[in-house]
């Protein structure tokens, strides 16, 4: 057996794995799975912390205290030298980081009922894309944590050399292989080099030739999957008195995990009470209001992340070629049909990117620069749900009209064009006299697919 655990922190699940003849090779970290979602949980009412499904499980207890998520999105990030507030307490964020790796290595000793000295640490091939500095920095900090919660020997492995271990020790001859990695935040794409001889080499850098990623994920697909399928259910899609379409705000909040404490502001409370006075389907706006007054958005989004997680079952496999769409049902084997209409082949593909320096005011030097420094730095850090909730947090108090051309812009980047609409109207009528606006919202009504109203 291996001396060396293997360890996967993930954004939004960590795992630890070790080489066991027989066995499998991961360990149960919590409740007898080999998942550990990568959430802190500080209870205030009792000065305990929790981690992983039991942290979640506090919170959504309804007990005060402050739960921490995307924990990874720290490593590479100005913020890693920074503190939050915690139990009315500064907290460094390398404490945090370091608590929840010592949770790892406590909970995978006890499941393999030994001590482990040596880990092996996944990383990305970058975790701050284009700044080699930001990078060395984020794999040192990492090491430094694993040494001080008692792991004497630290290694680390690319994340999709590590993923491809297995498919290069059935091949006996040099390969070129792309390995998609589909994770919570982002999907990385990698094509790397494999042969029975590099598999002897310690450091596989030269063999990723290419790698390139997408911050889309695991949590876009329960985002997509609870606008869909459950927002419709509390009145998204519905009709106002005048025959419009339902304000979509309070839904796109519900529907992220990061946004869904902006449905309970004084502001959102505000706006519910309008669009329930208009709204056509009472009853469905009924049941938005109770799950608002009950503060139960996050319960909501772990059963939308549940139910994705019970479509995937093992009732069967489905090859899907071109001009096919796969489609999986619950109860049902997956079946597939032909795409008859060249639009539904289109689905979350666009080179839309989003860049502030666009805004004069915001460039180095611009009028709103300092005030919007940690807006700007998260879409530095590439966290852009950070980013998003920065700015919606601010909406309603003394915001520059940058906040709702930023908020349009990351709606576009996501695929929610009639959202972007939605707040670049709202500009329209918070800064009557912005010129940008018009342009902004034409655009917008271009990538809704509306060329009529541009």
């Amino acid at each position: 057996m291996a001396d060396a655990c293997g360890v996967d922190f993930g954004t939004s699940n960590s795992t630890v794995g070790w080489s066991r003849p027989g066995q499998s090779a991961l360990l149960a970290l919590e409740d007898g799975k080999a998942t550990l979602p990568s959430v802190v949980f500080f209870n205030a009412e009792d000065d305990t912390v929790s981690f992983g499904r039991a942290a979640l499980a506090s919170y959504l207890a309804g007990h005060e205290g402050r739960l921490m998520r995307s924990l990874k999105s720290l490593l590479g990030s100005s913020l890693i030298d920074g503190h939050t507030e915690v139990l009315g307490r500064a907290v460094p964020y390398r404490t945090l980081l370091s608590q929840f790796i010592g949770a790892l290595k406590n909970r995978a000793e006890n499941a393999a009922g030994r001590e482990f000295d040596c880990v092996v640490l996944g990383r990305p091939v970058f975790f701050v894309d284009g700044n080699a500095d930001a990078d060395r920095l984020a794999e040192k900090t990492l090491a430094d944590i694993a040494h001080a919660v008692g792991f004497k020997e630290v290694a680390f492995q690319y994340e999709p050399i590590a993923a491809a271990f297995d498919y290069e020790s059935q091949i006996d001859r040099e390969q070129l292989v792309m390995v998609a990695d589909i994770g919570g935040g982002t999907s990385d794409f990698s094509l790397v080099r494999l042969s029975p001889a590099r598999s002897k080499n310690l450091d596989r850098r030269a063999d990723v030739l290419a790698t390139a990623g997408v911050h889309i994920g695991g949590t876009d697909f329960d985002t997509c999957l609870s606008l869909s399928s459950v927002m419709p259910l509390l009145g998204l899609g519905s009709r106002l008195k005048n025959n419009s379409e339902m304000p979509s705000s309070i839904y796109f909040n519900l529907a992220t995990w990061h946004t869904i404490n902006l449905a309970y502001t004084r502001h959102a409370e505000s706006e519910l009470k309008d669009i329930y006075r208009d709204a056509v389907e009472r009853d469905k706006l009924d049941r938005l209001r109770d799950l608002v007054a009950q503060r139960a958005g996050h319960w909501l989004a772990l059963k939308v992340e549940q139910g994705k997680i019970e479509l995937s079952n093992a009732m069967g496999t489905l090859s899907v070629g071109a001009d096919e769409q796969g489609i999986l049902e619950r109860g049902r084997a997956p079946y597939k049909r032909r795409v008859q209409n060249a639009r539904e082949r289109v689905q979350w593909v666009s080179s839309f990117a989003i860049d502030p320096s666009l805004y004069a005011e915001l460039r180095a030097g611009g009028a709103q620069a300092t005030r919007y420094a940690p807006v700007l730095e998260a879409f530095r850090a590439g966290d852009i749900e950070r980013a998003r909730t920065l700015l919606a947090s601010g909406i309603g108090r003394d915001e520059a009209a940058a906040s709702y051309f930023l908020l349009a812009d990351i709606a576009i980047y996501r695929g929610n064009a009639r959202e972007a609409v939605e707040w670049l109207q709202k500009a329209g009528a918070r800064f009557p006299g912005e010129p940008r606006t018009a342009g902004l919202l034409e655009r917008a009504y271009l990538f809704a697919d509306e060329p009529a109203l541009a």
